[in-house]
């Protein structure tokens, strides 16, 4: 049986954390540092398992831009090696990661090799127009692929009307029916955001996927903080945060424990 939610936090709603990767060998933004990723990833782990987050997901958000689908060997092999030094620093946690653009049957290799628990895949059900350009629905493919090399304990976790995407296409064919064709294609749970990284989700969004699929968890995937997350509580079964935790609550600025700790405890509380 694949990762289950609330089978891991039968008594909470969990704080998924994010860990926006360095950029990685091969692209743009890469500095010739790679000691120095490796570093910043484990110093980022660390400070996040301290401060109490339920789990961490890790993306290569620094390696813009992103291709569509598919990614060279050199990031595979430098996200196992990201992943496999966050296991090390806090094997306790539940661990995901998403591979950008939609890469998601190398972010399932990835977790096979690191004993990641589940992976963020975008573009499961329906064909949308990303800044990558044109993505397919690739559900058939990553589901027997994930069956192909024996990962079905790994969740496959997959956004709805994915932000950073132009929907025209399906706009006929509204969130909750979206979840819905998702549930149908066997994913582990649903993930729904804003539109942009950071931009607050609609609760209103959230009750409608909720009332659609009342049996898959719905995590909130972007713009969760401190002072509104009293309203995703009755909908949402767990929040992944990025922007939140970092300073000026910026996806590419530093992590700032202050901010961590707020996040925590407001959850918590």
């Amino acid at each position: 049986m694949p990762f289950s939610l609330s089978a891991t936090f039968p008594d909470r709603k969990p704080l998924v954390a994010m860990i926006h990767v360095p950029a990685l060998p091969g692209t743009p933004a890469y500095q010739n540092n790679w000691p120095a990723v490796l570093k910043k990833v484990r110093q980022e782990a660390e400070l996040l398992a301290t401060a109490g987050v339920d789990a961490l997901l890790l993306e290569n958000m620094h390696d813009t831009p992103y291709a569509a689908r598919t990614v060279g060997p050199e990031i595979v092999s430098g996200m196992t090696a990201v992943a496999l030094a966050v296991k090390n620093i806090a094997p306790q946690l539940p661990c995901g990661i998403q591979i950008l653009a939609g890469a998601n049957q190398a972010a399932l290799a990835v977790a096979l090799a690191a004993d990641l628990q589940f992976i963020r895949a975008e573009g499961f059900v329906f064909g949308h127009l990303a800044d990558e350009g044109w993505m397919n629905s690739d559900a058939a493919e990553l589901l027997r692929y994930r069956r192909n090399i024996g990962a079905e304990h790994i969740a496959v976790f997959t956004d709805v009307k994915k932000k950073h995407s132009a929907h025209a296409m399906t706009a006929d064919v509204d969130l909750a029916e979206t979840a819905k064709a998702a549930q149908f294609f066997r994913t582990d749970g649903l993930i729904v955001t804003g539109t942009a990284t950071g931009t607050e989700a609609k609760p209103e969004d959230l009750a409608a996927v909720k009332k659609a699929c009342p049996d898959l968890p719905l995590l909130v995937g972007s713009g969760i903080t401190p002072g509104n997350i009293k309203h995703y509580l009755p909908f949402a079964d767990g929040f992944i945060v990025g922007s939140a935790l970092k300073k000026e609550g910026h996806w590419a600025n530093d992590i700032d424990p202050r901010r961590v700790e707020e996040m925590v405890g407001a959850l918590v509380g």
